[in-house]
């Protein structure tokens, strides 16, 4: 018999038979990619970019024209986008990618200056008004040259290049103020070309013998006031160099008869300011204070004349500072410091004899003082009156001529003042009244009366 055949139907949709199915009215179309697309574009522009008629693609019309015709104006075009600037200000190339946050953009020098600003707030420096030597001939404060001068001190980055050669014609009563101001108010503080500029004829050289080294203005100018500029954009070596002239002057003098008779004689060093009386080489109290205590004795052996001087914002008389943290092993296998002066020698150790011969050398060299400045200088003030031996200040001897003594803590106390701060400002007070009577005790009435300039502590301290 035969087999039966059975039918498998098959499950597989046909396009043929769903192309022809009716689509029932009800049913709706799902959209396409491109048209949902389309739509989202539509729901973000927002009614604004309807509202915007669409850029014309027809030339422009010129405005008489349009109205004639009353042809809508041209809409204008769409700014662009901005594009992210690729060099910096040095011109170096930025790297690829977005702009690195703000915080990877904060310099090192921002922890410093949030410090700063701190301190600021607890304590005040005084101003260069408390740095005046008596005597310098300065001009009334708010008078015409008064005002001049600061404006010519403002204005000083183009006077030193224009006015180069006409710096030298300054009445010589004015020179001293003038190079002050400059000094304190010049951006770039004062140079050895500015000095030389104000102080030198503009057609004599430190090498030209030809011409008299000492001019009427040299004669007449007694003050010179460095303040603020001194480890700033001077240095005490290069106003040894400006003031003394070490290379000799050779004389050739008439022939002599005999042959053992020297025919050439060296005349001595010669002196810029032979008056200088007044001498200013005050710090600037928020600069670094790089300055040399040798360069200080080197130049005071060769200006004994000084009879007001001013060390304002001195650091603590030191010979070699840079070897203060340095400290070398002995055979024994002990650190000792290098130098004379360790970093906790006046702190701990209460050793005080590196600051005694620096100040007993300086004493010798500037034996006519009768005025000194020590304000800002806190931190050393206690050496003014101790003794190591055959090193101590002599203030019956080398300065018994000093009359006045300035010893301000140069700084005070603001409105966020810490304990610490407080108890400093009034050590620094507590040992200027000590020196006073110490200095007092040592002359007991023999010697010319001595007055210490100092602060006052404030009830309520």
């Amino acid at each position: 018999m035969p087999k039966k055949r059975s039918h498998i139907k098959n499950f597989k949709p046909s396009l043929t038979s769903s192309a022809t199915q009716p689509v029932n009215g009800s049913e709706k179309r799902p959209k396409s990619v491109n048209e949902r697309l389309a739509n989202l574009r539509l729901a973000t522009a927002g009614p604004s970019s309807s509202s915007r008629p669409a850029p014309a693609n027809s030339p422009s019309v010129p405005p008489a024209i349009r109205e004639i015709l009353q042809i809508p104006e041209t809409p204008t075009p769409a700014p662009r986008q901005s594009v992210r600037q690729r060099f910096d200000s040095n011109g170096r190339r930025l790297p690829a990618g977005p702009a690195p946050p703000r915080s990877w953009m904060v310099t090192a020098s921002a922890p410093e200056a949030i410090s700063s600003l701190s301190r600021s707030r607890r304590i005040c420096y005084s101003g260069h008004d408390k740095t005046i030597l008596p005597g310098s001939p300065l001009p009334q404060p708010g008078s015409l040259i008064d005002l001049v001068l600061k404006q010519l001190a403002a204005d000083w980055d183009v006077h030193r290049v224009y006015n180069q050669h006409h710096l030298f014609f300054v009445p010589n009563h004015l020179k001293s103020a003038l190079i002050r101001y400059v000094a304190i108010a010049s951006v770039g503080g004062l140079t050895p070309a500015d000095l030389k500029a104000i102080l030198l004829q503009p057609t004599v050289s430190a090498s030209d013998t030809s011409m008299p080294f000492h001019s009427q203005s040299s004669l007449e100018v007694a003050c010179l006031d460095l303040s603020s500029s001194i480890g700033r954009s001077l240095n005490l070596r290069d106003v040894v160099d400006l003031l003394f002239n070490d290379v000799g002057q050779t004389v050739i003098e008439e022939l002599q008869e005999s042959w053992e008779a020297s025919d050439v004689s060296q005349v001595a060093p010669r002196v810029l300011l032979p008056n200088l009386t007044h001498l200013s080489l005050a710090l600037d109290p928020l600069s670094p204070r790089e300055v040399s205590w040798r360069q200080l004795l080197t130049l005071s052996s060769k200006l004994p004349t000084i009879t007001h001087l001013s060390l304002a914002y001195w650091p603590e008389p030191c010979l070699n500072p840079r070897s203060k943290y340095t400290t070398v092993l002995s055979p024994q296998g002990h650190k000792i410091p290098y130098g004379g002066t360790s970093i906790y020698s006046h702190s701990i150790d209460h050793d005080w004899s590196e600051a005694l011969l620096v100040l007993r050398m300086l004493s010798s060299h500037f034996y006519k003082l009768e005025f000194l400045d020590l304000t800002g200088c806190a931190g050393w003030f206690e050496a003014l009156r101790l003794k190591d031996g055959h090193d101590f200040v002599d203030w019956t001897g080398c300065w018994s001529k000093m009359s006045v003594l300035r010893l301000y803590t140069g700084w005070n106390l603001g409105t966020n003042a810490m304990v610490s701060d407080r108890s400093a400002y009034s050590a620094a007070v507590d040992t200027a009244k000590g020196i006073e009577k110490h200095i007092r005790s040592l002359r007991a009435g023999k010697g010319i009366f001595m007055t210490v300039e100092r602060d006052d502590i404030v009830d309520g301290m």
